[in-house]
């Protein structure tokens, strides 16, 4: 062999251990109540995006059309058309109205209309589900089915699941029996399968924030006192998030004008003001798989205790040891500024076609 070919097979073989040395992208559930506030849009962006996820499943907790179509549309334009929807029923037509501070405005009806139409850029045999009419919402999955068809299918310990929203979905999958999908029931489903449950919900070390108690309280507290012991769990609590103002980057880039679904809900919900992201930085942290250059946890021992009305307190116990909440490890703006940067990459590659 030639010096020149011996150089080139050498570089060739170094190379190697550093291609397979590549971490694999982490699969995600995500379930979410995209609905009522726009974090929730820019947390798809994020999972739809990131090379860091492999999306398997996304499953609303909200019953509303609007919410199936509109992140049918956001998944399709980032072209994560063939991310199977599933949905909590019975279904209605219901869009979000601002009661509490009057500031707000509606954008899922709106995402689901003008971005729902051109959502059909997929090749597997999950098709978008074409927002236009509503009644299309009803192609979207009974989400217990598909939490145990998406689960059955992934191997042992390797699904993360992250929870933005209400637990009615989850409370069912824990009560879910053996079936045509799965030998195992819910809850062994999930022991064997699922690699970590990541929570946005409750504060910390205790009080009450409005995913635990906001739809029925009884679902969370199910989930969350029911999970302890199958899997780890992180949670992100309303603490955490709810100073760290994100969006107005995506906001501002007038070249995504009227072309990127995110961008767009984000102005029609907030008008042009930053929005808090608690349900972005909870997805982060599932994508990211540790603790990254953000985050730092809160405990090093106990565990999440959800009560009847949706209060939590963190209960330290020195037997448990796989329940962690997060504190952030840099200030907020500096969190703030890296959910705008990873929004912009995302809109922007999709832009690109890339």
């Amino acid at each position: 062999m030639r010096p020149a070919q011996l150089l080139r097979s050498a570089v060739h073989l170094l190379a190697l251990p550093i291609a397979a040395c590549a971490p694999a992208a982490r699969n995600l559930i995500i379930d979410t109540d995209i609905f009522s506030d726009v974090d929730d849009a820019g947390a798809l962006l994020l999972a739809a995006t990131s090379p860091k996820a492999n999306l398997l499943a996304v499953n609303i907790n909200v019953g509303s059309t609007y919410s199936a179509l509109a992140a049918s549309a956001i998944l399709a334009h980032y072209g994560k058309g063939d991310v199977p929807i599933g949905i909590v029923r019975p279904l209605a037509n219901s869009s979000f109205f601002d009661t509490y501070a009057y500031e707000l405005g509606e954008y899922a009806s709106k995402v689901a209309y003008h971005f729902g139409s051109t959502s059909s850029n997929t090749s597997s045999s999950h098709q978008p589900l074409l927002p236009w009419p509503p009644s299309n919402a009803e192609k979207a999955a009974d989400p217990v089915s598909l939490y145990r068809s998406t689960l059955s299918a992934a191997a042992d310990s390797s699904v993360t699941i992250a929870s933005i929203g209400f637990f009615e979905n989850l409370s069912c999958l824990l009560n879910s029996t053996a079936d045509s999908i799965s030998p195992f029931n819910g809850i062994e489903l999930i022991r064997r399968k699922v690699e970590r449950l990541v929570v946005m919900g409750g504060m910390y070390p205790a009080g009450r924030e409005f995913n635990f108690f906001g739809d029925d309280p009884a679902f969370a507290a199910h989930v969350v006192n029911t999970w302890r012991g199958l899997t780890p769990m992180v949670f992100s609590g309303g603490d955490l998030g709810g100073d760290v103002f994100s969006g107005t980057g995506l906001m501002r880039d007038e070249s995504l004008a009227g072309k990127d679904p995110v961008r767009e809900a984000y102005l029609w919900y907030t008008y042009g003001a930053a929005r808090p992201s608690w349900d972005p930085l909870t997805v982060l942290f599932a994508m990211e798989g540790g603790l990254g250059d953000l985050f730092e946890y809160g405990n090093e021992v106990g565990y999440n205790q959800v009560f009847a009305n949706g209060s939590n307190v963190w209960v330290y116990d020195e037997a448990i040891t796989d329940q962690r909440f997060l504190k952030l490890r840099v200030s907020n703006e500096t969190a703030a500024a890296e959910l705008d940067r990873l929004y912009l990459d995302g809109a922007r590659a999709a832009s690109k076609g890339l």
